[in-house]
This record gives structure tokens, C-alpha cells and sequence, in this order.
């Protein structure tokens, strides 16, 4: 019997999420929001001290888990912004260190897509779709590669600095997809897909000069967007799946949330004759349960660190990491 914590940090959200033999016992976040403009790094750390034991004390209650049975920590070691990390790996060696048991580092990306094994996926191409990343992800000769990314910025950082110009708060995401519900006409926006790449920074321009113009609805803008954006992501998934010869996709991240995302990529799977796979969108989002899970998996492959050796790694990238538990 294996027990697993995992901690959240790499941006906007601190959780903490308990693991026990595979099954999530609690699933506990605060997130970092703004009324106006984007995320502020030093704000977002700021939150994560005010709130990291707060946090853990709630998800130790709603477990019903005592801290001596917990047997090791998983954390978020990166990807993600510095300031946020270190808060997380901090808290993780301090209690660590307490309970006198070992770390797992976890990379970021990859839980989001081993947590995709929940909904009975085994073999997938992952369109993973968050704040800072969008990648399409599949696992291939001992490593997650990555088959397309962005060129320039993640798909969530575009909404959001599309919301920023629109004078919306943080995070943009949901409030957008809202406003998208209320558009009712089409506005032609630049689209880039390259092979399996993408690229935002040009339709972010294009949108900003008709915010300012004045001529266009923000709700018509918000559709668009989303009509735009969410095509080129669902046409180089589905060639992702072309190229890998994969029978599967699996949604991850919190842009995947969205339910006209999931609609789109339902609808191409289907045509396909590919099998369809969205987790639920509290595991969607950034959260400690994802870091359990994977920590859990690789805790009972062997890996492991003492509290005083670990370290973040804010640009680590997913192919970066040897897949060394499957």
C-alpha cells in the first residue's frame, strides 16, 4: 500500500492532491486570480506562501490521511516560472525533511498526460493545451516526444493577453469561452499551422489592432479566436495521429477545459474512427493530484531523491525527461 502527496506550483495554482495505490483521495487547490491585467510572478509566489498550509492541512482532513502515512512527496520540478516553483520545492523539502521520507521530481507536462490513464486511455497522442504550453505529445522509444508545439507563446498565455487587451482579468480562458457563446458573426483571423507546429503572436497582433479599431464586437472576436485557434489545434493533432499511427487522443491542460475544444476534437476523432479521451476539469487544471499520480508510478519504479538534493528546473522540456518507468 502506497501512499503519495503531490505538490502544485508551476504557476497560477498551489495544490496538493494525495495518491493512494493509483485512486486520488483528495484533490485540493487555491489559484491566483486578477481582476485586471495577467499573472504577476511575484504576486502568484506570494499567494502560493500565504496559502501552501492552509492547503495541505485541508487535503490531509478531507483524505482522512495521517501525515505518518504518507511514504514520499512528489513535486512539480518544472517546467514553470521560478518564483512559483521554489515555493513548491521549499515547502515539499520542509515537510519532507519532517516526515524523514524521500521526494519524486515530476515533470509538469507528463503528469498531465500520464493522469490522462484515468479515463482508460492507453496509448494516446496527447494535444496538451495549458497556459505557457501547447504541445502534441505521444510516447515513443523510451521518451514522451514532442511531434508540435507552439513557435512563439501557449495557447493559454494567447487567450489570456487577448483578455488583458479586452480588459478582462486573469485568468482569460473561461471568461472568453463565455463571451464566445455570445458572438454571432465570423471575423477572418490569421492562421498559422506548420506541419505539426503553431504559431499565435500574429493573430494576437491582428486582434489587438481591431480591439483598438473599435469596429468589431469583443464577443464576435472572442468566437473567432476560438474558432481559429481551436482548428489549428485539432488539425495538427489529428495529423500528429496521421504520423504516430495512434488510435487515441487525449486532451490535457487547462485550455482543454474548454468545451468547444472538446467538441471540435470530438467531432475530427469520430471522422476518424479515433478514440476520444478528456479527463475531468479538475484534473484538466494545474493540480496535485496529477503530481501524485505520477509520483506514485515512479516511486514504485525505483526513483526517488533525498529532500536535499532536489531542485527546480523552470525550462525542462518533455522529451527532455527518461521515461524510466514504463
Amino acid at each position: 500500500m502506497t501512499t503519495i502527496m503531490g505538490v502544485e506550483s508551476t504557476a497560477h495554482t498551489f495544490g496538493i492532491g494525495i495518491v493512494k495505490n493509483g485512486k486520488v483521495l483528495t484533490n485540493i487547490r487555491s489559484a491566483y486570480t486578477t481582476d485586471k491585467g495577467g499573472i504577476i510572478p511575484m504576486d502568484s509566489a506570494r499567494h502560493h506562501e500565504e496559502n501552501k498550509y492552509r492547503v495541505y492541512e485541508e487535503a490531509l482532513k478531507q483524505s482522512g490521511i495521517k501525515e505518518k502515512d504518507i511514504d514520499a512527496i512528489a513535486f512539480s520540478q518544472g517546467p514553470g516560472l521560478a518564483l512559483c516553483l521554489l515555493v513548491g520545492m521549499k515547502f515539499t523539502k520542509e515537510i519532507a525533511e519532517k516526515l524523514k521520507i524521500p521526494v519524486v521530481p515530476v515533470n509538469h507536462c507528463i503528469a498531465h498526460l500520464e493522469i490522462g490513464n484515468t479515463t482508460g486511455a492507453k496509448d494516446p497522442v496527447m494535444l496538451y493545451a495549458s497556459g505557457a504550453n501547447t504541445q502534441i505529445i505521444a510516447y515513443a522509444s523510451g521518451k514522451y516526444r514532442i511531434f508540435g508545439e507552439t513557435l512563439d507563446v501557449g495557447v493559454g498565455n494567447f487567450i489570456d493577453s487577448f483578455a488583458r487587451y479586452a480588459g478582462i482579468g486573469f485568468p482569460g480562458g473561461p471568461k472568453v469561452q463565455e463571451m464566445a457563446t455570445q458572438g454571432k458573426k465570423f471575423i477572418e483571423l490569421p492562421y498559422k499551422a506548420k506541419g505539426m507546429d503553431v504559431a499565435f503572436s500574429g493573430m494576437l497582433t491582428n486582434l489587438r489592432q481591431k480591439l483598438e479599431s473599435g469596429k468589431y464586437s469583443v464577443n464576435d472576436l472572442a468566437y473567432s479566436l476560438q474558432e481559429v485557434v481551436f482548428s489549428m489545434l485539432v488539425e495538427t493533432s489529428e495529423r500528429a495521429l496521421a504520423h504516430t499511427g495512434k488510435k487515441e487522443l487525449l486532451l490535457g491542460g487547462g485550455v482543454a477545459c474548454n468545451t468547444r475544444l472538446q467538441a471540435m476534437c470530438r467531432i475530427m476523432c469520430k471522422e476518424r474512427g479515433a478514440k476520444f479521451f478528456v479527463p475531468s476539469n479538475d484534473l484538466l487544471q494545474d493540480n496535485g493530484s496529477m503530481i501524485a499520480f505520477l509520483g506514485e508510478i515512479m516511486f514504485k519504479s525505483g526513483i526517488k531523491e533525498k529532500p536535499e538534493k532536489i531542485d527546480i528546473k523552470p525550462r525542462q522540456r518533455t522529451d527532455e525527461v527518461e521515461v524510466r518507468w514504463k
